[in-house]
């Protein structure tokens, strides 16, 4: 939209947070000045992203919620500060959100802020690949990441952690459909089926969210 001088208007990050995160603002907010104070003292956040934290961090990863129906459980691997599983959480709380990260100091951060804001978040320290992960995380219905690593690894680490159909939701940029055409071989000898790329926060988001979606799909039985 644009004012009467014709110049485009000014986008109002307060006003779009309160439009996701409705009644629960507050606590996203409490998790905003989390990230630029102990965030970024903690490693967990750059200073440098402070000033962007609304736009690029917290609705960049909340608005993933399009995606993702209701009461579905989502296991966030790689979660680091806990992006985008805490903003996910706050937004929808009808959701079962597991965190998965394996640096100590990484996991102490998310299970302090989830314990004293009360999110119904569970916090798993160790690598999505491992078997205990697997074992405590696994046969969920989504699995989401976020500058966690290339598409391929993306897939080894996260389909086993979703039952089949069931959806990993990968958080990328521009490279979304460089990285589908270089790893859509490998993609597909690892079980990931119906590759698309998808937006999220359209008419939101100054710029949207892009996510790579992908569905485990059925391992094909070998006839006898």
């Amino acid at each position: 939209m644009e004012p009467n001088g014709g110049e485009p208007a000014e986008w109002d990050e307060q006003a779009a947070a309160r439009q996701v995160f409705g009644e629960r603002f507050d606590i996203a907010e409490r998790y905003y000045k989390s990230l630029a104070t102990d965030g970024v003292e903690r490693g967990l956040i750059g200073p440098r992203e402070v000033p962007r934290l609304w736009e690029r961090h917290l609705l960049n990863c909340a608005v993933v919620g399009e995606l993702i129906a209701e009461g579905e459980s989502v296991v966030d691997v790689g979660s680091g500060a806990g992006l985008p599983g805490i903003p996910l959480a706050i937004a929808r709380p009808d959701l079962r959100i597991t965190l998965v990260e394996p640096l100590l100091r990484r996991s102490v951060y998310l299970a302090e802020f989830v314990e004293s804001n009360g999110l119904d978040v569970l916090v798993v320290r160790g690598r999505a690949e491992e078997s205990g992960v697997v074992k405590e995380a696994g046969g969920a219905d989504v699995v989401t990441s976020r500058a966690v690593a290339p598409l391929e690894k993306l897939a080894k680490w996260s389909l086993p952690l979703i039952h089949e159909h069931g959806r990993m939701l990968a958080l990328k940029g521009s490279s979304a459909a460089e990285e589908i055409s270089r790893d859509r071989a490998s993609l597909t000898r690892l079980g990931a089926g119906k590759l698309d790329i998808v937006e999220c926060g359209v008419g939101l988001l100054p710029v949207p969210t892009v996510v790579v979606r992908a569905e485990r799909m059925p391992k094909r039985r070998q006839r006898r």
